[in-house]
């Protein structure tokens, strides 16, 4: 995912000054990129408007710096809509934030986009699941130095397990979210049950 994707997502849903996107990124997207850089947030806009994807205004602000509103061109909305709603690849870490970056920005897809982002990523989490966790972890060693193997035998396991009910309960997480998209006729009353305690999963260990 890039700050470009980012970027063009938040002005698609209004004009905005780079201070606006700034504030957008360290709040509402918080999760999904932390540390941006206002010189970050610059150069990536100048690098959009050069590409012809974004534009800008100048706004004058009596006794204080002029302002620039940047907006999305049409072409810009093309190619935010071609990343947001194209082929999707999962990248080979789930906690990476290339599939919440895209339902952050939910509301420019269908319902049946959506459904099939998560049936991607949903299917490619269990088949990660099927395929390494019971893989043979079995380590060769030979020391360099002192080496507590009890002590690292139980930490790789507790990690291990840790892992393990970690991505079984993302992927529960993400397959109850997947139902109530499929069968909810009135998403603002669903919308209602979207608390923390409502999607936590208990995984067996």
């Amino acid at each position: 995912m890039k700050l470009e994707h980012l970027l063009m997502g938040v002005l698609a849903t209004r004009p905005r000054t780079g201070y606006d996107l700034k504030k957008a990124i360290d709040t509402q997207l918080r999760f999904l990129r932390s540390n941006t850089q206002m010189s970050q947030v610059y150069r990536t806009l100048a690098t959009m408007e050069d590409r012809g994807w974004a534009e800008h205004t100048v706004e004058p602000r009596p006794g204080a710096t002029d302002a620039k509103r940047y907006a999305l061109t049409e072409e810009g909305v093309t190619v935010f809509l071609d990343w947001l709603t194209g082929p999707y690849t999962p990248p080979t870490r789930y906690e990476d934030p290339e599939f919440h970056a895209r339902l952050a920005f939910a509301g420019f897809m269908t319902r049946e986009q959506l459904l099939r982002l998560f049936d991607t990523e949903i299917s490619v989490r269990t088949e990660e699941i099927r395929t390494f966790r019971h893989r043979d972890r079995t380590e060769h060693r030979d020391p360099a130095t002192e080496l507590d193997v009890e002590l690292a035998d139980f930490m790789n396991d507790a990690v291990h397990y840790a892992n393990a009910a970690a991505k079984d309960a993302y992927v529960a997480r993400l397959t109850r979210l997947r139902e109530v998209l499929a069968t909810a006729d009135d998403l603002e009353a669903a919308r209602q049950n979207l608390t923390p305690e409502h999607y936590t999963v208990e995984v067996d260990s």
